[in-house]
């Protein structure tokens, strides 16, 4: 029985950008999530990066802007959790891709999508690491009342999500 080790590794990116941290099983992953985005349309970027848990154990990466892949690589190497995948978005949100990725035969879970700061909760042990969830934002400061209610449905009509 090796020990146990618990980390908190921070998402490093811009403060608005969104993201997507999941866990797939196969090479295949970098792939498919590329189709799974491209696909999904409106001009959407993106960069991505799967940490490849056997064989050559490569941080493999893909997408169509340079900057975001090389921003999902280097937290990929930060993370370097088995079979985990980060994503990272412009021009578009988690809920325009959502969908597809979770159609992705290889992906087994998703941890978050968000544009808030992200925490990774790693442990690592003898053999490797693995995320055990992840600190998404920050604690509430309280219930919504009948105000917050109204702008929060006036917000979704605002920007196209509600009629």
């Amino acid at each position: 029985m090796s020990e146990v080790k618990i980390k908190s590794i921070p998402v490093q990116k811009p403060e608005e950008m969104n993201m997507i941290l999941g866990q797939s099983h196969f090479i295949k992953t970098v792939e498919d999530l590329y189709e799974a985005v491209a696909n999904a349309g409106g001009g959407i970027r993106f960069g991505l990066a799967f940490c490849e848990a056997s064989g050559p154990r490569l941080i493999r990466c893909d997408g169509n802007d340079e900057n975001l892949i090389e921003l999902a690589t280097k937290n990929a190497e930060n993370i370097a959790a088995g079979h985990c995948f980060i994503l990272f978005l412009e021009d578009g949100f988690p809920i325009n891709v959502m969908n597809n990725i979770k159609a992705v035969p290889e992906v087994c879970g998703i941890f978050c999508a968000t544009a808030n700061p992200v925490e990774v909760l790693v442990a690592e042990t003898g053999q490797g690491r693995a995320i055990v969830g992840v600190v998404d934002g920050y604690t509430p400061l309280g219930v919504e009342d009948e105000d917050d209610v109204q702008n929060r449905k006036e917000l979704l009509r605002t920007i196209g999500y509600k009629t």
